[in-house]
């Protein structure tokens, strides 16, 4: 498989895993941050908000391990990277998200 494939594999699965809180909050009706916050002047943005960023979130990550290169998931390389992806990202977001709390 060509090393691009990989890369949009960590990518797919850093989409992936920042969907699954919004969409979560969304549908628990809780407000969350997410990236239109500062459009619409508060910390939080609306639950519906939440679940159509999460859901944009998954048809990107769907879109991205469906179109480029397929994914075996057991086979080393694809594993290798879904994992980190998924790491990765949620490192990164438990960071940003723990700035928001009380």
């Amino acid at each position: 498989m060509p090393w691009i494939a990989y890369v949009v594999h960590f990518i797919a699965a850093a989409c992936l895993t920042n969907g699954v809180p919004h969409f979560v909050s969304g549908v628990s009706g809780r407000p969350f941050r997410t990236p239109f916050v500062h459009l619409q002047g508060t910390n939080l943005s609306s639950p519906v908000t939440n679940v159509v960023w999460g859901w944009f979130n998954f048809l990107i990550a769907f879109l991205l391990f469906a179109n480029i290169g397929p994914l075996y998931i057991g086979t080393p390389g694809d594993t290798i990277f879904v994992a980190a992806g998924s790491l990765v990202a949620g490192v990164l977001l438990a960071r940003i998200f723990e700035r928001d709390q009380p």
